[in-house]
C-alpha cells in the first residue's frame, strides 16, 4: 500500500474542513458529474464544465447547482481560464467506452487529460481528482482481487488511456507539486439498476451513486495527501478491487452491497451463508478462548508459585 500513495506531512490525512472549497468539475453533465453537482453543491462552490451538446435537461440541472462554463478539454488555454481560482479539479470528462478506438482515446482521454493537469498546475490549483477506471486493471484474471499496489494491467485501449492518466497524475504530484488522486471507478449505477436481474453482472464491480460521491468528497477534503490511487467500489461481498486503503487513509465508509441490494442475490442471503474463514464468522470459535478465560488469581488455599 505504501507504493500507491504519498503524503505531504506526518499528520492525519483527513482534517475537519472549515472553508468552502471551490471545485471545477469537467464532464459535469455526465452521470457521475451531475450526481456530484446535485448532491455536493451545498458543500462546495462549484464551477461546472460542460461540452455544450449535452441534453438540455442535464445542462439545466447543472445551472441550478453552480456556475456553468462551456468548453472543450482539448483547448488548453480555455482550460487554464476555467481553473483560475479553483482549489480542486474533479476531472470526469472523457470517452467512457471500453470499445473506444485509438483516435478517440488519444485526443480525449490522453491529450485532454494532459491539458487538464497542465491547466490546473498553471492556475495554482491544490489538487486534481482523476477519474480512472477499473479498466486500468481489468486485464487480470477474473479470480484475482486487484490491489492498488499491483501493476496496471489494462484490458482494452480505454484502460490503456486510464493508465496514462494515472502515470501523469503521479508525475504531476511527485515532480510538479500538484496533489493528484486517481479513482479506479467500477460499475457506477443507481440502486435501481443494481436491483434488476441484469445487475448480477456487476456482482464484484458495483459502486452506488452515494458511495462514489462520498469517496469523491473524501478525496477533496483529505489535507495532506500528495498522491493516491483508490478503488471506487461499494462494500460488495465480493470485490474485484481492494478498497482497504480508501477505508484506512480516507475514512471511506461505503453503505451499499450489491448482494444485499439485488433481488435475486438478496434471497440467497450470501452474507449469512458464505463463511468468512476468520473470527468475524460467528460459526467459528477462537482457539485461545479457553486460555483467555482462565483466572490469573491463585485459588484459595494454594500459594502462588
Amino acid at each position: 500500500m505504501a507504493q500507491s500513495f504519498t503524503a505531504k506531512e506526518k499528520e492525519p490525512l483527513v482534517k475537519n474542513q472549515t472553508k468552502r472549497r471551490k471545485v471545477l468539475v469537467t464532464g459535469a453533465a455526465g452521470n457521475i458529474g451531475s450526481y456530484f453537482a446535485q448532491n455536493s453543491g451545498k458543500k462546495y462552490e462549484l464551477r461546472l464544465m460542460i461540452h455544450g451538446d449535452e441534453d438540455e435537461k442535464a445542462v439545466e440541472a447543472c445551472r441550478k447547482c453552480g456556475e456553468v462554463v462551456t468548453g472543450d478539454i482539448g483547448d488548453l488555454n480555455r482550460m487554464k481560464e476555467f481553473c483560475e481560482g479553483i482549489d480542486t479539479v474533479v476531472h470526469m470528462a472523457g470517452n467512457p467506452s471500453p470499445n473506444a478506438d485509438w483516435d478517440s482515446v488519444r485526443e480525449v482521454n490522453i491529450a485532454g487529460t494532459y491539458n487538464v493537469f497542465v491547466a490546473a498546475k498553471a492556475a495554482g490549483c491544490r489538487r486534481v481528482i482523476y477519474a480512472s477506471s477499473i479498466h486500468a486493471v481489468s486485464g487480470y484474471p477474473k479470480d484475482v482481487q486487484v490491489k492498488t499496489t499491483d501493476p496496471v494491467n489494462p484490458g482494452d485501449l480505454y484502460g490503456v488511456s486510464k493508465c496514462f492518466g494515472e502515470a501523469l497524475a503521479r508525475y504531476m504530484a511527485e515532480q510538479e507539486g500538484l496533489s493528484s488522486i486517481c479513482l479506479r471507478i467500477g460499475a457506477f449505477q443507481p440502486i435501481e439498476a443494481a436491483k434488476a436481474e441484469s445487475g448480477i453482472g456487476m456482482l464484484d464491480a458495483f459502486v452506488s451513486e452515494r458511495d462514489l460521491n462520498q469517496l469523491i468528497e473524501r478525496c477533496i477534503d483529505a489535507e495532506n495527501l500528495r498522491f493516491g490511487i483508490f478503488a471506487g467500489l461499494s462494500d460488495n461481498r465480493f470485490k474485484r478491487m481492494d478498497i482497504t486503503d480508501a477505508r484506512e487513509l480516507l475514512g471511506y465508509a461505503p453503505q451499499d452491497d450489491l448482494t444485499e441490494v439485488n433481488v435475486a442475490l438478496k434471497k440467497l442471503k450470501l452474507g449469512e451463508k458464505v463463511a468468512s474463514h476468520n473470527l468475524t464468522d460467528d460459526r467459528q470459535k477462537s482457539g485461545i478462548q479457553k486460555e483467555v478465560g482462565k483466572s490469573t488469581k491463585p485459588q484459595k488455599g494454594k500459594a502462588a508459585k
